[in-house]
């Protein structure tokens, strides 16, 4: 059995769940509504204040998704309950953020300033013009757009030059040396 999968979900107050017969969960909080749609061998039932996944056979598959599915539910109601937020910072000469309209404009040292528009419901602010943070609901969606943002110039290990994750560790190369 799973050790995560087991453990209910406890639902705070003010937070509404709907669960209908194929698996599809709609977590509504005060402001945002998250909704899956999960696995058919799952069964998924509210009991009080609780979540319960149960699962329908002992598959591989199925225990895989066990604990996954509990994991995924926990989130989404975290999610429209406090939120989620990533980190990002630019470190180089010259690198820099802004925001114009609700489009973040990067620019990391290209020719041209990389624009990113953000999907409805995650919001990017740039309380500095070397740090973004990415907020949200839905924890998959704020942490895709960071890594995307973050892809765009990961740090390189000789002069640490690029955008990172706030309290990452980029591990440092020696370069090299002349005779």
């Amino acid at each position: 059995m799973s050790r995560i999968g087991k453990k209910p979900v406890t639902v705070p107050a003010g937070v509404t769940i709907t669960i209908t017969d194929n698996n599809h969960v709609t977590v509504k909080g005060a402001s945002t509504e998250l909704a899956k749609q999960f696995d058919s061998q799952l069964t998924i039932t509210q009991e009080g204040s609780e979540i319960v996944i149960g699962r329908s056979s002992e598959d591989k598959k199925v225990r895989a998704l066990h604990g996954t599915t509990r994991a995924l539910i926990a989130n989404m109601i975290e999610g429209v309950t406090t939120g989620f937020s990533k980190g990002l910072e630019l470190i180089g000469v010259g690198y820099r953020a802004q925001k114009q309209g609700s489009k973040l404009v990067l620019n990391v040292g290209f020719s041209h300033p990389v624009e990113f528009e953000p999907e409805t419901g995650i919001e990017v602010e740039v309380p500095s013009n070397t740090s973004v943070i990415i907020k949200g609901a839905d924890k998959e969606k704020v942490g895709a757009l960071a890594a995307n943002i973050r892809a765009i110039r990961p740090p390189e290990p000789y002069k640490g030059k690029g955008i990172r994750y706030v309290g990452e560790h980029v591990r440092r190369k020696e370069g090299k040396t002349g005779k």
